[in-house]
């Protein structure tokens, strides 16, 4: 299975261009979706999803024309957005078993088999008679994904879904993706590069409303190695560094001089070669998107 989009634009009523003719074809496995706060991503996975149209474009998800027959994708659709609402004082079994009604499945004891299903992969079986109300984030983002598996979905998407987890909760939930990604595509949409690194077989930048890059996570390493390098300057020297140089990143050492990242193919005396990052890619391709189009490639 795979979800195709062609020249898909979307311009809000105020008059903000969210997303610029973007095509981008997305197959089985886990694609990653990075960017920065306000990017375009939210926009294109609630598009994505058939809960708004584009302006121009087409989607098609195998056979299914997306913007003809939504209803048709909703009946394997997985979709799950930053804010998930939950009922208060409803136990996690309880409300899975509403919301699987809501989906159509109208046997109870079907009903009943894949609600154990999904509390066992989302491990929830322990609590499925407590309050969704009063778990924590990570328990919340969980029960997010158990009630999207509760169609066996073919498309899922989750739109920034470690924002607010301890590490513990975001590996779990990570983790979870990634085993039922083997069967479905999984679009994740984030701004936290490590969430990408591990686990995506595929990815994308978005800023702006336009596709920066689309590769593999190591293709894109790959291409930036020897042209990724570093020194230590004092703080002041950063604007003139920034100047001359692409500068991708700082962070200060404990001498509180900093410790600088550049793009380029010829290096320096005064730096030295180091192995390329995800978040070295990253950045490089916001940086090029201030000055020229990346072309996508993969």
């Amino acid at each position: 299975m795979q979800l195709d989009l062609q020249q898909i634009s979307k311009t809000y009523s105020n008059g903000t261009r969210a997303l610029s003719e973007l095509s981008l074809s997305i197959g089985t496995g886990m694609f990653g979706l990075l960017g920065p706060n306000g990017a375009g991503k939210s926009t294109l996975m609630r598009t994505i999803a058939t809960l708004q149209q584009p302006d121009t474009g087409s989607m098609r998800f195998g056979d299914v024309d997306l913007l003809n027959d939504p209803m048709t994708l909703r009946k394997t659709l997985g979709y799950l957005p930053q804010e998930f609402g939950v009922y208060p004082r409803i136990s996690a079994e309880r409300l899975l078993d509403y919301l699987a009604s809501l989906k159509g499945i109208s046997a109870k004891k079907e009903r009943r088999n894949i609600i154990n299903y999904c509390l066992e992969v989302t491990n929830l079986t322990d609590v499925r008679h407590t309050s969704v109300s009063s778990y924590s984030g990570g328990m919340k983002q969980r029960f997010g994904i158990a009630q999207l598996l509760l169609n066996n979905p073919k498309l899922i998407i989750v739109d920034e879904p470690t924002a607010g987890l301890d590490p513990t909760e975001r590996q779990r939930f990570l983790n979870i993706l990634r085993a039922i990604s083997t069967e479905s595509i999984v679009i994740f949409s984030t701004h936290i590069v490590e969430d990408i690194k591990d686990l995506c077989t595929d990815m994308a930048v978005l800023n702006q409303g336009q596709l920066l890059l689309h590769t593999t996570p190591e293709a894109a390493i790959e291409n930036l190695e020897g042209k990724i390098w570093t020194t230590n300057i004092s703080a002041t020297e950063l604007p003139d560094y920034q100047r001359r140089y692409t500068v991708l990143s700082s962070a200060y050492n404990r001498d509180n001089s900093l410790r600088i990242r550049v793009l380029t193919d010829i290096g320096m005396p005064e730096f030295r070669v180091v192995s390329p990052t995800l978040e070295d890619v990253y950045f490089a391709a916001l940086q090029r998107s201030l000055t020229l189009p990346l072309q996508a490639s993969r």
